[in-house]
């Protein structure tokens, strides 16, 4: 009985310790130049956050800035000190300058920064009040790829949002993903390439998208950076058959609804986000900050289970037997064994045996 009471002590006294940790923590979110609503990057962040601070006590909000500028990010800083907020979470490479002028300034606020890497800084070092992750794109492109040859499409398109060197990996990964899936099945495949120089569809895209699907007679387009999915979406609606990978989140639910058309996304390449969040969240609970601070971490596979890793494609995908789920774990067997290696390069065009075709930008 003595021992049974002194483990529930012993219970009771991390509880409370825990407890008084938590109260201590007050976590504040900024958007980029979306919202929480955008089904991206600030609403996984979002929600991954929430979940986390509401699940352990702590207090939690969120700031949007007036406009997509470093000074009104920087603005929503300054808030967030004001009110006490000393963790706070930024998604999205927007970030790297605001990190840059505030990290000294606050010197006593913990910033973990997602998607934003040393380039981003603008040649400074992260402080040891900052952590940065960054992913390999290339990695979960090339699962992307893979799958859209392996489940029979031959005829693919990119469509990048602005040529920065996350989208670029994503786009290169994606023909190399898609060359070696070519190799295996001998399927003559082609892939349009183009990038949007925008994070955002609007007319223009779709006009581009509509002739990609109509005339040139591509299948798929993976749409990859920000809210330029639209256009490709849209575009896909009109053709039968056609359809659209998504990034960064799995998109499938939010694009089959908005456009009312089940079965559009084939897949999405995703990276761990929510899992970045909870890791960095708990590791200032547990008083394990210095394993993280001013460190700039680039994320990928941990492991051969595709759903402990921090790049993957999304468990919505359309499966099928060319592509079975036990065909995809295999796939990440290989790559994180080292037997499947994927160029991060962007310099060039990756040099493959299908046809790519590169167009250059939409405007």
């Amino acid at each position: 009985m003595k021992k049974f009471l002194a483990i529930l002590l012993t219970l009771s006294l991390a509880l409370v310790a825990f407890a008084a940790v938590a109260e201590d923590i007050r976590v504040a979110m900024i958007t980029d130049y979306g919202d929480i609503t955008d089904q991206s990057f600030n609403q996984t962040t979002y929600e991954a956050a929430k979940a986390y601070c509401d699940a352990n006590g702590i207090e939690f909000t969120y700031y949007k800035p007036a406009g997509d500028s470093t000074a009104e990010r920087v603005a929503m800083v300054e808030k967030a000190a004001d009110e006490d907020y000393n963790v706070i979470i930024m998604p999205g490479y927007a970030f790297g300058e605001t990190i840059a002028e505030v990290q000294d300034e606050y010197s006593d606020i913990k910033f973990i920064a997602l998607d934003v890497s040393a380039g981003d800084l603008g040649g400074n070092e992260p402080a040891s009040n900052v952590y940065c992750a960054v992913y390999q794109e290339e990695l979960c492109g090339y699962m992307a790829g893979y799958a859209a040859v392996k489940l029979g499409y031959t005829h693919l398109g990119f469509l990048g949002g602005m040529a920065v060197p996350a989208v670029v990996r994503y786009g290169f990964g994606f023909v190399q993903g898609a060359d070696a899936a070519a190799a295996e099945t001998g399927a003559d495949v082609t892939v349009e390439y183009v990038y949007g120089n925008q994070f955002y569809g609007d007319a223009d895209i779709t006009a581009y998208m509509d002739n990609w699907y109509q005339t040139l007679g591509v299948q798929v387009v993976f749409a990859c950076g920000g809210g330029i999915y639209s256009s490709a979406a849209e575009a896909a609606v009109k053709v039968d058959g056609a359809k659209v990978i998504g990034v960064d989140v799995d998109q499938a639910a939010q694009i089959d609804t908005t456009y009312n058309k089940e079965g559009l996304t084939v897949t999405s390449a995703m990276k761990g986000l929510g899992a970045t969040v909870n890791t960095l969240l708990q590791a200032v609970v547990d008083g394990k900050w210095d394993e993280f601070g001013g460190k700039v971490d680039t994320l990928g596979l941990v492991g051969e289970d595709p759903d402990a890793n921090y790049v993957q494609i999304a468990p919505s995908t359309q499966f099928s037997d060319s592509f079975t789920v036990d065909d995809y774990k295999a796939l990440v067997a290989k790559m994180f064994a080292g037997e499947i290696t994927v160029s991060n390069a962007i310099d060039a065009m990756p040099s493959v045996s299908i046809t790519v075709n590169d167009r250059g930008t939409v405007k």
